[in-house]
């Protein structure tokens, strides 16, 4: 933490979840303050140094006032369902009740929140995005993603610091994520010596889960840092050699099977977050990036 920040005690929903138990040990180590608001049952994964609050955030009966009791300085919002289903009903049935628990807690005082936005609200594009990069979403999750950005700028802008924090293609601590690094680690404990492929010749931008759990600790607590910011790597790399990177950094005895399946006609040959802010905002905070 830079000399010009304070630790601030900052609300962590989603905290249990793939993303979030990286971002409440970030901002603890940091020196913040953090309450991490779990499902019911779920407050024995995430940081025994945070304050864990259980609760079914989305719920027509909870009330928001229960988040801010302790009148944080910033709100982190992670939590929301079926992340890695992209097609699943529940982004569109619970997307107003996102805007409504975010704009509540927007309306009983809270100065600063943050909010986990992806690279899927776009859609199909060639090459960097960056803020003013328009979306046109292809699934149900970016679908919702996009109209809630939307939303709460719209509602919020004049009355909060609002940061939308876009995400891309993460790896690490994979056997808790659901990604080509999952099913590969799921094919070795099979005992398979092969794993079906697409070319891999098409370009993401991965990055690896803690170093955007750290980008999302200090955009999050960043005062006056707004608007949209990717968190990413800013590089573009084919999907081959992160998966072939991977499997040689593990040492695992398996290979991939090119071509067994086609490339998808929707996925673009090239497509990277914009992360020149991102750095500017990690540099000035004295962090590593």
């Amino acid at each position: 933490m830079s000399a010009s920040q304070h630790a601030a005690s900052v609300v962590v929903t989603g905290a249990a979840g793939y993303i979030g138990r990286h971002v409440v040990s970030a901002l603890l180590d940091r020196g913040h303050r953090v309450t991490a608001v779990v499902r019911p049952g779920r407050g024995g994964v995430v940081d025994p140094r945070a304050e864990v609050l259980e609760a079914d955030l989305l719920a027509p009966d909870f009330d928001p006032a229960d988040l801010v009791r302790g009148e944080p300085d910033a709100v982190v919002h992670l939590a929301w369902q079926d992340g890695f289903s992209h097609n699943a009903p529940s982004h569109m049935l619970t997307l107003s009740a996102h805007y409504r628990l975010l704009t509540a807690v927007a309306d009983l005082g809270v100065p600063r929140i943050s909010v986990l936005g992806t690279m899927h609200e776009i859609g199909y594009w060639e090459g960097a995005i960056d803020a003013d990069t328009p979306a046109n979403p292809r699934s149900l999750y970016g679908v919702a993603k996009n109209a809630l950005r939307a939303g709460l700028f719209l509602a919020l802008a004049d009355k909060v610091e609002l940061a939308w924090l876009r995400c891309y293609y993460i790896y690490g601590d994979d056997r808790q994520n659901n990604s080509i690094f999952t099913r590969l680690l799921e094919a070795v404990d099979r005992g398979d010596a092969t794993l079906p492929f697409t070319s891999g010749r098409n370009k993401y931008d991965f990055i690896e889960v803690r170093e955007l759990a750290e980008q999302i600790a200090v955009a999050a607590t960043t005062p006056g840092v707004t608007g949209i910011l990717n968190c990413s790597s800013g590089e573009p790399v084919s999907l081959a050699d992160q998966v072939e990177a991977f499997i040689a950094e593990n040492e695992l005895p398996i290979s991939l099977e090119y071509g067994a399946f086609p490339d998808r006609p929707y996925d673009s040959p090239a497509v990277w977050g914009d992360a020149s802010r991102i750095r500017e905002v990690m540099a000035s905070a004295g962090a590593a990036n």
